[in-house]
């Protein structure tokens, strides 16, 4: 994760989090490969993507990436300038940046310092973020993190079904075709996927700051009270509201608190919806995107562009 130095609080932030470049010493021995893809504007534009097949104990996210592409680096190294020749700037009043995810999450550490054990999705994307600067976990990753866990660490996989009904069976169907272990209830540290309506998952303390914006959450959606029920409103990358979806509009999206293992949503503003976005739990639809919505069959990529 990167910041363009316009602002002294973000940089104060960031580097709290981000330790100074790190360069290895030696080849060591091959852990097996990584997934690489590098894109813009959250998502929408594939600036390359390649398979890895020999990466080693001594790699790092960094080094993989300086090792597919042209990258330039500041701050010591510990920071991405321009990758390819895209490069972090502040125009007109807007920041624009490089982010990186290992599995779906947003890394505490910096990229310099984050070893790799084999078999991780790698995704930097360049983008503005003033509406948000932090998004701390992403579903393009998918089936990561549900497959290896995050940050070296594997972890359970619990469903929460929150009135989902078929479309709870439907989502452990889904993991358990991508060879993901389903726990019995819900493990401590678990990598918990919420389904339901919306009135009942937003309950749970996690999905809940979805509600509170994107700056609180990472999710460019806010759900608004309307005749009938509730309307999923998406948000564009300024997090200004675009398009307002009808009654059976669900959604897929990931969150985190603090943290805590990162908890996806699988919801939407009625039982239809919820079915819906079950529906979307695969690798064709979820590739590339943060969050994403649908409704009468049609996929809408979160922010909206």
């Amino acid at each position: 994760m990167t910041v363009r130095r316009g602002s002294a609080v973000a940089i104060a932030l960031l580097a709290a989090t981000l330790a100074a470049a790190g360069c290895g010493v030696g080849p060591g021995e091959e852990v097996g490969g990584v997934e690489l893809t590098v894109t813009r504007d959250y998502g929408t534009a594939i600036v390359t993507e390649r398979e890895l097949g020999d990466v080693t104990e001594s790699d790092t996210v960094m080094r993989v990436l300086e090792a597919s592409a042209d990258v330039s680096t500041r701050y010591g190294g510990g920071f991405v300038q321009s990758i390819d020749g895209i490069e972090a700037q502040e125009r007109f009043g807007r920041s624009r940046d490089w982010f990186f995810y290992v599995n779906g999450v947003e890394s505490t550490v910096g990229a310099a310092d984050y070893p790799l054990l084999g078999g991780e999705a790698i995704w930097w994307d360049y983008r503005d973020w003033d509406a948000a600067m932090r998004v701390p976990a992403v579903v393009g990753s998918w089936p990561q993190p549900f497959l290896d866990g995050y940050a070296g660490q594997r972890k359970p996989v619990a469903v929460e079904c929150l009135g989902g009904g078929g479309a709870c069976a439907e989502v452990r169907e889904r993991l358990e075709g991508e060879g993901v272990t389903v726990a019995r209830g819900t493990p401590e540290g678990a990598i918990r996927v919420l389904v339901g309506p919306w009135k009942q998952v937003g309950i749970d303390p996690a999905a809940a700051q979805i509600e509170d914006g994107p700056r609180t959450s990472g999710v460019f959606v806010d759900f608004e009270p309307a005749p009938g029920g509730e309307r999923l409103l998406g948000l564009d990358e300024g997090g200004e509201p675009g398009r307002t979806f009808g009654l059976d509009a669900g959604l897929v999206a990931a969150v985190r608190r603090l943290d805590s293992p990162p908890v996806w949503v699988v919801s939407g503003t009625s039982a239809a919806g919820v079915e819906a976005a079950a529906g979307l739990l695969d690798r064709d639809s979820l590739r590339h995107h943060y969050a994403l919505a649908v409704e009468g069959g049609e996929e809408e990529a979160l922010p909206l562009r």
